[in-house]
């Protein structure tokens, strides 16, 4: 076996669908298996997604394992040389796997890879390469330094903004949302530490990675992370557990400093948590009194689905303006870049799945700068429309 996919889902039986249909094609050709752990959703996923991917092998626990222990399941049961650690809530293009298996193959030194992550308005994800968070790495993400030196070698390793995002670089800290990984390199430096019960492991993971005498790589292959929909990261719940899983990477690979630098430290942790508290719920009262996704959306895709998409989006924003576009990835290659196409009045951008390909989405996506529109998508196949915000099916499901 030369790829394991190992997904953990909470309650997003939508999004993961998406992503597995993703996956399938990216698939095709090699030899992958796929390894689902679905954590105590308790709302059908284990029925949905069952009854839709029989190939999956789908992991159901009676209790909400966390994501490093849900993973760790998934990984002691899985068979491939490499391992692919991916949240449910992300897009990968058709070429990702071979790609992916291409460099790793060619690298031995390679202990895993990251990946070029797009936020739904195709903008780039920061969190797609990071540096360390040593104290003096944290301390310039907290006090704001990193933040007024973006580029600066000493002051910006946090995001490491410095590097080319579209070129091949060593970086240290990998996303958890996109992990490609060696198992040998996870032999030796160990699975996912299960203290985390969620965030940081990916930081943690990483990092002994790294001692373990590999390196981690940033390829600049684009995929699509919806970034958070399993989770809401204006609660303080989020916030608690975000920050606690800081305070725990430093105790575990930073205990040697001093009481003088450790306290000190420590009190920004959580004084740098209440801000983030603070600003979370200031933002998320603003979203909610202005709804903004999906208002107006042009969708791009074959004649076979423009009364049920139209139909469906007329029934959810009856005042809202749609228009639809016929075309497909041979007739239209631009999409909604096409030119002629005027893109003013409109916020998302909805492709039909069947008619595009998730790579020629993702390069689409990416290369609007002028609108900024949020990436959706719709497929006769599933008769669900995802966007960034919102979930609509097209039948009684």
């Amino acid at each position: 076996m030369k790829l394991s996919v190992v997904i953990v889902n909470y309650k997003v039986k939508h999004f993961l669908e998406q992503c597995l249909l993703s996956v399938e094609r990216a698939a095709k050709g090699l030899d992958v298996e796929v390894l689902v752990v679905d954590n105590a959703s308790r709302d059908g996923s284990v029925e949905y997604i069952g009854g839709r991917f029989p190939h999956v092998t789908l992991i159901a626990s009676e209790e909400n394992l966390g994501f490093a222990r849900a993973n760790n399941l998934a990984i002691k049961r899985s068979r491939g040389e490499y391992l692919l650690l991916l949240n449910p809530d992300t897009i990968v293009p058709e070429n990702c796997f071979s790609e992916y298996i291409r460099f790793m193959d060619s690298h031995p030194d390679a202990g895993g890879c990251g990946a070029y992550m797009l936020h739904c308005d195709g903008s780039f994800a920061l969190e797609s390469r990071r540096g360390l968070p040593t104290p003096f790495v944290a301390f310039c993400k907290m006090s704001g330094l990193t933040s007024l030196f973006p580029k600066s070698r000493t002051f910006g390793r946090y995001y490491m903004r410095y590097l080319n995002e579209n070129e091949v670089n060593r970086i240290e800290v990998m996303s958890g949302a996109f992990m490609f990984l060696r198992r040998s390199a996870l032999d030796k430096a160990g699975l996912l530490d299960e203290d985390f019960f969620m965030y940081g492991e990916d930081i943690d993971l990483s990092y002994r990675i790294l001692k373990s005498g590999y390196n981690n790589y940033f390829l600049p292959l684009r995929m699509l992370h919806y970034k958070g929909e399993s989770t809401v990261k204006s609660s303080y719940r989020y916030v608690h557990t975000f920050y606690q899983a800081m305070q725990l990477f430093f105790n575990k690979h930073y205990s040697h400093y001093s009481l003088l630098l450790s306290l000190p430290i420590t009190l920004a942790i959580w004084l740098r948590a209440m801000l983030a508290y603070v600003g979370n719920q200031f933002r998320h009262s603003r979203e909610k009194s202005v709804s903004l996704y999906p208002l107006k959306c042009l969708v791009v895709g074959s004649e076979a689905i423009k009364d049920e998409i139209m139909g469906l989006l007329g029934r959810k924003y009856p005042k809202c303006r749609h228009t639809f576009v016929a075309g497909t990835e041979e007739s239209l290659p631009m999409g909604h870049l096409s030119e002629g196409i005027d893109l003013a009045g409109y916020d998302t951008v909805v492709y039909d799945a069947d008619a595009y390909s998730y790579s020629a989405m993702l390069g689409l996506i990416s290369r609007e700068e002028r609108m900024r529109m949020r990436l959706g998508t719709y497929s006769a196949k599933t008769k669900v429309l995802i966007t960034e915000s919102a979930v609509h099916c097209n039948d009684n499901e």
